[in-house]
């Protein structure tokens, strides 16, 4: 690795290790002493997760590639698949099958 890159990894390790320790706890603001939170608060972080949620893993759906199909016919022709590993795909394909 880059020694750049070996130091911005160490720094964001510090600064991550570091920010705990720094920060209060929730419950020595508050005065309660409990783990738990609100209702409304519950809520609103429910509400924040869902808005960035579409496919139930955490992150929005990929859109659909839209040469799949063109890139699946490739590659069941053999010739044509292995010319798109020399040329790149768009261009093999246009050989063997007209325009992309």
């Amino acid at each position: 690795m880059r020694p750049t890159a070996v130091l911005a990894l160490l720094a964001l390790a510090a600064l991550c290790l570091a920010g705990p320790a720094e920060a209060k706890p929730r419950s020595a603001e508050s005065g309660k002493g409990t783990a738990f939170v609100s209702k409304q608060e519950g809520s609103e972080v429910v509400k924040r997760l869902r808005r960035y949620v579409d496919n139930g893993l955490g992150a929005p759906a990929p859109a659909p590639d839209p040469l799949e199909p063109k890139r699946e016919v490739c590659e069941m022709n053999p010739n044509c698949d292995e010319l798109a590993d020399h040329i790149g795909f768009q261009d093999a394909y246009r050989r063997f099958y007209g325009t992309a």
